[in-house]
């Protein structure tokens, strides 16, 4: 078994952790994101993550990041959890904190790169 096949067969599990989420139109593929339980080894205790987000440039500035993020951390809140995480660099942080994330550590793993988080609404 290959390793991507590993990974899809993982996000068809019977759980929403974890998921993949694909943005497309008709047979055109716009981007991708995930939810999954840790996205940094050193800190278990954060859980469930939204990781991977990507979306093609051609496709970007139209709202797919936002709503594939927004989706994402919806099915994050459904399995009951209060807080999600996500771990991103420096350069794009301020794109995650437009969208309500906010800073839970600097500089973990390394340098430049800081875990978010985001509480569920209400």
């Amino acid at each position: 078994m290959s390793l991507l096949t590993g990974l899809v067969r993982e996000s068809l599990g019977p759980g929403p952790v974890p998921t993949t989420l694909v943005a497309h139109e008709g047979d055109a593929f716009l981007g991708t994101v995930s939810l999954i339980a840790c996205d940094e080894e050193s800190r278990p205790h954060y859980t469930p993550w939204v990781a991977a987000l990507w979306v093609e440039p051609e496709h970007r500035r139209r709202g797919i990041g936002e709503a594939l993020v927004e989706r994402a951390a919806a099915l994050g809140f459904s399995t009951g959890a209060g807080s999600l995480y996500l771990l991103t660099s420096r350069r794009r942080r301020a794109y995650y904190e437009r969208l309500g994330w906010t800073i839970r550590e600097e500089n973990v793993p390394q340098d430049g790169m800081d875990i978010l988080g985001r509480a569920e609404p209400g």
